[in-house]
């Protein structure tokens, strides 16, 4: 429930259902250019009864309802039916969600009893023995998350997400995977490894030490998660499947990322609450996660991760900042959830005007390709043994970048320390681009630049090498912007990462451009 002040908010929000041009919303539909997704439950939407029209008049354009969570079926059917018939009379599209292996960790909100998986689920087992509960497959888990997508088709559900997280590590940076004895003589069985193998693997995930046997060891639980998910598609083929990743989810997640190609995808995010997602870099890394996750789906089946939680710890003008996100990355799909808990009902006056201007944006940049001389990359090495810690912050520099699936022929490429480790063994080779290495005691690599990963270091940089830039648009100034360069349209897309409106200076060779900007906004500059 809500308290009396942000009662009559909502009341006053939902009573005016065509402000900011609302009713326009339906174009983006249909044009499929960019849609708003919101989660919520049906006992939200029964304990605020504004909440459904202010929904229905805010733009957004589907609702996705959980149904089967962590094991548990806490919603009666004829709830949801209910709720969904509500919402398509409206025009609204209503499809379902799952949190299908367990979260290790509180991530639902204030129901705590969906929080830890039933006891006929197998706990999972870490690398040091210590069982939890969540993101394990066993038989039973996906035996009984078949059995949900079967229902979900039976009620009429077109599309459906396994949620927060279809993975199986218990939190970003992690190497994963259950190391209970099923699935400890599982592994040794289908390699051939004998005891002493195991031992060297749980010895290489600690140390993160790529050997045979880890590689092995990745593979196997990407192969498990995989099957898991080709069994409840199999299960109700004509049921839309998705899945979740979280932040920098990737093999050592036993996410092989490969293997959705064609499929849903929610990109990973992780700075869900202001401490986390106010910072420059929280704001870059977050946009970081988003551009490697776009590598693997295209821009019309892409979901964003735009979370708040817990729900009342991310302000409406952060909420509203990570819209620009999925625009930057050419996701076309944003939803917004926070767990079982609506968060708070007055984000909307925020949410809903910058939503109306992220879908024009997008509307005009959907298909380009951004181009520039910094290059987003995240190698092998990054993605099976690394901590997750990118250098993300030469994206707030003011110059333009583009993303590689492989080492750039031209420009600066940014490496983390595991892939910069790749380089100085030979295993990673440029094709032309410099190396960019942040942190480290050898602040002379072979074969890369050191650059520390600090506004103050990347912007001299930046002076540094904008005489070089030629048919390349830059910001003049030194402060933390996103620029993203569409060379076949002839724009620039500036997304300013500061709370204080700011003046930004274009220069692309002798012409100049002068535009001020609000804090956390974003504008859309033809030059």
């Amino acid at each position: 429930m809500i308290d009396r002040r942000d009662f009559l908010k909502l009341s006053a929000l939902a009573g005016i259902g065509s402000w900011a041009g609302f009713s326009s919303f339906t174009s983006f539909k249909r044009s499929g250019i960019r849609s708003f997704s919101l989660c919520t439950t049906t006992i939200v939407l029964k304990n605020n009864p504004d909440f459904f029209n202010l929904i229905v008049s805010s733009g957004v354009t589907d609702v996705w309802m959980p149904i089967f969570l962590n094991g548990y079926w806490p919603y009666p059917m004829e709830d949801l039916l209910f709720w969904k018939k509500r919402f398509e009379e409206k025009g609204v599209a209503v499809y379902a969600l799952t949190v299908p292996l367990g979260h290790p960790g509180s991530s639902l909100g204030n129901d705590a009893s969906f929080d830890t998986t039933p006891q006929r689920w197998p706990r999972s087992v870490d690398v040091d023995g210590k069982k939890y509960s969540g993101t394990s497959v066993h038989p039973i888990v996906t035996d009984e998350n078949c059995t949900a997508i079967q229902k979900a088709s039976q009620a009429g559900f077109k599309k459906m997400f396994l949620d927060d997280d279809f993975r199986l590590a218990r939190s970003p940076g992690n190497i994963g995977g259950c190391f209970c004895p099923e699935h400890q003589q599982e592994f040794l069985d289908k390699y051939g490894y004998a005891e002493n193998d195991w031992n060297d693997l749980k010895q290489n995930i600690r140390e993160r030490n790529l050997t045979t046997v880890l590689n092995s060891w990745i593979n196997f639980n990407c192969d498990q998660l995989t099957a898991s998910f080709k069994a409840q598609q199999a299960a109700a083929p004509e049921v839309d499947l998705g899945i979740m990743v979280m932040y920098l989810g990737a093999e050592k997640a036993g996410i092989r990322l490969t293997d959705y190609k064609g499929s849903l995808m929610r990109v990973g995010e992780l700075m869900f609450e202001d401490r986390h997602f106010s910072p420059v870099k929280g704001k870059t890394d977050e946009l970081f996660s988003a551009l490697f996750h776009r590598r693997f789906v295209n821009p019309e089946m892409a979901f964003s991760e735009t979370t708040a939680y817990p729900p009342t710890k991310l302000s409406a003008k952060n909420m509203a900042a990570k819209l620009h996100i999925t625009t930057i990355a050419d996701i076309r799909n944003t939803m917004m959830m926070s767990g079982l808990d609506p968060f708070p009902f007055a984000h909307w006056e925020t949410l809903a005007p910058t939503m109306k201007k992220a879908a024009a944006m997008h509307r005009k940049i959907s298909g380009q390709k951004p181009e520039g001389p910094f290059k987003h990359y995240w190698g092998e090495s990054s993605r099976m043994i690394g901590t997750d810690k990118p250098y993300s912050l030469f994206l707030a520099s003011g110059i333009p970048f583009e993303v590689t699936e492989i080492p750039a022929s031209d420009g600066w490429t940014f490496l983390s320390d595991f892939d910069a480790k790749d380089v100085s063994s030979g295993k990673l080779k440029s094709n032309g681009t410099t190396f960019i290495v942040g942190s480290g005691t050898d602040q002379n690599p072979s074969g890369m630049r050191f650059l520390t990963e600090n506004l103050s270091e990347i912007f001299a940089f930046k002076h540094e090498i904008v005489s070089k830039l030629k048919g390349i648009p830059y910001v003049e100034e030194d402060k933390p912007v996103v620029c993203t360069w569409y060379p076949k349209i002839k724009s620039v897309l500036l997304w300013n990462l500061s709370e204080t409106k700011e003046s930004f200076t274009i220069k692309l060779d002798g012409q100049i451009r002068n535009i001020e900007i609000d804090g956390l906004d974003a504008e859309l500059i033809k030059i």
